[in-house]
C-alpha cells in the first residue's frame, strides 16, 4: 500500500505539471486556449494538486514517519473550504480569461494545501480506502491530462484506472462498513476508535 500511494503521487504530480507546463508555454495566453483545455487544466491541477500531497501525507503515515493516529489541525475543515472557494473563484476568473498562469500557480498550491488538511485527519484503520480513492483521483488527473494533450489513449487509461479505483473504492469501503462519507468528510479516525473499542486494534 505504501509503495502504491508513492505511485499515487508521482501520477498525480505529473499530471498537474502537465497541464501546467501546457499552459506556461501557450504564447498567446489562457485566453486563445480552448475553453475544454482550459476547464481541463484547471481540474487537472486540483485533482493532482490534492493526490500528490494526499498521497505522500498517506504514505508517511504507512512508513510510520507521520503518525498513524488522525491528526487534526485547528480550523483544518475551514481551510480546506476557504481553499476550495479560492479555487472555484480563481478558476472560474481563469475560465473567464480574467486570470493568467499566476492564477493557475495559485490554484495549485491551494490544492496540495487540502490534499494534506484532507489526509492527515484520516486515522490508520482507513487509509486502505484513503489510498484507493487517492488511486481513483490519479486516474482522473490524467484523463484530464489526456484532454489537455488532446491524447486519446490517454483519456483512456486514465478513465480506465480512475473507474477501477472507484469501484474497488467502494468494495473496500463496504467490506469494512465504513460509508466513504464518513472516511473522507466526517468521523475522522472512527476506523481506528472502532477496532480499539472491539479490541481488534492494537494495545495501548
Amino acid at each position: 500500500p505504501q509503495l502504491v500511494s508513492l505511485f499515487n503521487a508521482v501520477g498525480g504530480g505529473a499530471a498537474a505539471l502537465i497541464a501546467l507546463g501546457v499552459a506556461v508555454q501557450h504564447r498567446g495566453g489562457l485566453g486563445a486556449l480552448p475553453v475544454q483545455t482550459t476547464l481541463t487544466t484547471v481540474l487537472d491541477l486540483v485533482i493532482g494538486g490534492v493526490t500528490f500531497s494526499g498521497s505522500l501525507v498517506a504514505a508517511g503515515k504507512l512508513a510510520g514517519r507521520i503518525p498513524g493516529r488522525p491528526i487534526t489541525v485547528a480550523g483544518g475543515r475551514w481551510i480546506s473550504a476557504g481553499l476550495t472557494l479560492l479555487a472555484v473563484v480563481l478558476g472560474t476568473l481563469v475560465l473567464a480569461g480574467h486570470a493568467g498562469v499566476a492564477a493557475l500557480v495559485i490554484i495549485a498550491v491551494a490544492a496540495l494545501t487540502a490534499g494534506v488538511l484532507l489526509t492527515l485527519p484520516i486515522g490508520g484503520a482507513d487509509m486502505p480506502v484513503v489510498i484507493s480513492l487517492l488511486n481513483a483521483c490519479t486516474g482522473t488527473a490524467v484523463a484530464m491530462a489526456g484532454f489537455v494533450l488532446e491524447s486519446t489513449p490517454l483519456i483512456i487509461a486514465g478513465a480506465l484506472v480512475g473507474a477501477a479505483g472507484a469501484i474497488l473504492t467502494k468494495l473496500m469501503a463496504d467490506a469494512m462498513n465504513r460509508p466513504i462519507a464518513a472516511i473522507v468528510a466526517g468521523g475522522y479516525g472512527t476506523g481506528d476508535e472502532i477496532a480499539v473499542a472491539s479490541g481488534t486494534g492494537p494495545a495501548a
